[in-house]
Formats: structure tokens, C-alpha cells, sequence
């Protein structure tokens, strides 16, 4: 007989549609998830479980449903679980291999959700793009351009388009203005494949930007199988915002934000999610970059850098359902990123209004 509670596959299909907050657990170790996963499972390995837990579970309450490939490993899971105070963690009957024999699906690789993800926004707003070779066509003419970069810095560091800039894509918006303020020049926004590069190009068309903007098309991966040169060591990156670039990304985000029904609060409804944090889930998620973060943020805030929080959310998140307030200085990434993690079915999602005019912000690094 099962230690723990158990769930089949139809039930936990059912709960995955119910609206409730729910956590879904692979704690296989990461190449094997990689292999084969349900849709919206988080990879947790059981040999780091509670290295992660309190960030991506916060709430011990909260329905988890854990599973593996029929090695026992969910059932480990589940006492550790149960020694931590979380007591609503169930098993799912007959692991991965069941879920597969009633018929559902099993997907490859990582980030599944973001990934299709990208592949929705390309195909629904018709995103465009550009090959590696028609951009090194432009370059050798001497077109008018520009390669933002949209991943974060040790990645661009590692491998670039020669000339990009690195731009990770929350600050897409709020630096447009100033590395392209001619209408002419054509915005190039790039990744290593293809995920950040469409939803950083269609957050600038979302926004408004005059310029042409389009994806290259499979990234840096793309540019080096076409034969074209990469760059390795560079630390290029957009300067500090003029004054008008902020104004006019202030007023495009606004727009964005209201396209999308994102919903703002301020500090007092902050406080009252807090207050409500041990009946509904709440992650705080401060959207800035890391040494933004380090250098002051607000209490219980985590750093999630908003680019790549849309890229990778079960990295950081894995209740669904959950309430998710967005933190930065100006409201433009909060803003930016609460639109899509809205599109991809977050609905309780907020930007928090003037989140860091306060004078006990935290200093240092996040330690999970």
C-alpha cells in the first residue's frame, strides 16, 4: 500500500483544469525531465528538493501532486514534503508512464510552456522576422541598424552577433528610444534560439516603437549554423535612459498594460496579500536586474529578471493559480512582463504602484 495519498491520471487532470492553485512536481533529476515531462510539470529534483522548495512553494498548504518514472522517487518526495509542514501533497498513481497509457501527452525538453508559448505569440500577432543571412546582407550594405540581445549578460557574454547590444528583454522598451531613436533603423531583437527573440520584438511592437523591429530568426544559433562570425567577451550594453526614452516608455507600457488588463495596486494592497499569503499564494517578484536588486529591494521580494521570467516562469513559480505582484523603479518592466505572463494565463497578476519609493528596502543577493 501507498505511504502517501494518491491521484490518477484523470483526476489530476481534472484538478489541473479546476482553477485551484496547484503545484505539479517532476522530481526526476533534470536530463531525465528533459526527456519526457507532462505540459506543465516544474522539475524539482528530489536530490535538491528542499534546496528550491519555499521559493517556488510558499504556501505549505498548497495542493502539490508529485511524480516520477516509476522509481519510487515521489514517495520519497512526498515524506520530505510532509516533514516540511506540507501536508496537501499527493502522488500521482502510477507515475509518468500512467499518464501516458490514458492517453495524455508527454512533451520533450525544457521550459515546454514559454517555449509553445513564443510560438503562440509568433504565429497569433504575426510576428516578424529575419534570417541570419538577410541581416548580414543589411550589415554589408551598411543599412541602418541595430542588434539588441535580448538575454541576460553572462549569456551574451559568452557568444554575440558582432555589433549587438545586450538588452535583456524587460529593458527592451525602456531603452528603444535611445538605441534607435531614428525611425529608419531596423531593430533586430535576438536570442540563443527563438523564445526571447519573438517576445522581445513583439513587446517593442506592442509598445508602439516607429521602427521596423522583427526576431532573428533562431538567434545566435541560427547566425553561427549559417557560417556567420560570433563574437565571445563582449560587455556591451545600452547606456543609462535619457530622461524622454523613460517618459515615452513610461506611456508605452501604460498602454500595453491596459490592452492587457493588467491591474496595479499599491502599497496598502500589498499589504493585504501578505495578510492573505497563508490562504492564497503569493510571489513578489522583483523584475529588474540582479544588481538592481542587490543594491536595495523590498522585503520578501525575489529577484526574477522579467525577460526571463516569461522565458522560464516554472523556474520560478510552481503554484498555478497563484497571486504574482511585479516590482521595479518605474513600472515599465513590471509593467511589460505582467502583460505577457497575463496572455499565458496567469490571472491574478498586479504592478506594484511606486513599489520601491520606500526607505527600508533590503540589500544583498537572493539566497534561496
Amino acid at each position: 500500500m501507498p505511504n502517501h495519498p494518491e491521484v490518477s491520471p484523470a483526476e489530476l487532470k481534472a484538478m489541473l483544469r479546476d482553477g485551484g492553485e496547484l503545484a505539479l512536481l517532476d522530481v526526476r533529476e533534470a536530463g531525465v525531465f528533459g526527456r519526457g515531462h507532462l505540459l506543465f510539470a516544474v522539475n524539482l529534483p528530489l536530490s535538491r528538493l528542499e534546496f528550491h522548495l519555499a521559493d517556488r512553494i510558499p504556501r505549505r498548504a498548497t495542493r502539490i501532486v508529485l511524480y516520477d518514472g516509476g522509481e519510487g522517487l515521489a514517495e520519497r518526495a512526498a515524506a520530505r514534503l510532509a516533514a516540511l509542514g506540507y501536508n496537501e501533497a499527493r502522488v500521482l498513481k502510477g507515475g509518468l508512464e500512467a499518464w501516458r497509457k490514458a492517453g495524455h501527452e508527454v512533451y520533450a525538453g525544457v521550459n515546454v510552456p514559454s517555449k509553445a508559448f513564443g510560438e503562440f505569440v509568433e504565429v497569433t500577432y504575426h510576428t516578424p522576422s529575419i534570417s541570419a543571412d538577410e541581416l548580414q546582407t543589411l550589415r554589408e550594405q551598411g543599412a541602418p541598424l541595430v542588434v539588441l540581445d535580448s538575454r541576460p549578460m553572462e549569456e551574451y557574454r559568452a557568444m554575440s552577433i558582432p555589433d549587438g547590444i545586450n538588452v535583456p528583454g524587460a529593458e527592451l522598451v525602456v531603452s528603444i528610444r535611445d538605441l534607435a531613436p531614428a525611425p529608419d533603423t531596423l531593430v533586430v531583437v535576438n536570442c540563443a534560439g527563438r523564445t526571447r527573440s519573438i517576445i522581445g520584438a513583439q513587446s517593442l511592437i506592442n509598445a508602439g516603437v516607429p521602427n521596423r523591429v522583427v526576431a532573428l530568426r533562431n538567434g545566435t544559433m541560427g547566425w553561427h549554423l549559417a557560417g556567420h562570425r560570433l563574437e565571445h567577451g563582449q560587455e556591451r550594453c545600452a547606456p543609462e535612459v535619457s530622461p524622454g526614452g523613460l517618459a515615452w516608455a513610461r506611456d508605452a507600457a501604460g498602454t500595453v498594460a491596459g490592452r492587457f488588463g493588467v491591474r496595479e495596486i499599491d502599497r496598502a494592497g500589498l499589504a493585504a496579500f501578505r495578510k492573505e499569503s497563508d490562504e492564497r499564494t503569493l510571489f513578489l517578484l522583483d523584475v529588474r536586474d540582479p544588481a538592481e536588486y542587490a543594491a536595495g529591494h523590498l522585503p520578501g521580494s525575489r529577484p526574477a529578471p522579467g525577460g526571463q521570467l516569461v522565458q522560464a516562469t516554472d523556474a520560478t513559480m510552481a503554484t498555478r493559480g497563484a497571486r504574482v505582484v511585479l516590482v521595479d523603479d518605474a513600472g515599465v518592466r513590471a509593467a511589460m512582463t505582467a502583460s505577457w505572463l497575463v496572455q499565458m494565463g496567469w490571472q491574478e497578476v498586479y504592478v506594484l504602484r511606486d513599489g520601491l519609493a520606500e526607505e527600508n528596502l533590503e540589500r544583498g543577493p537572493h539566497t534561496p
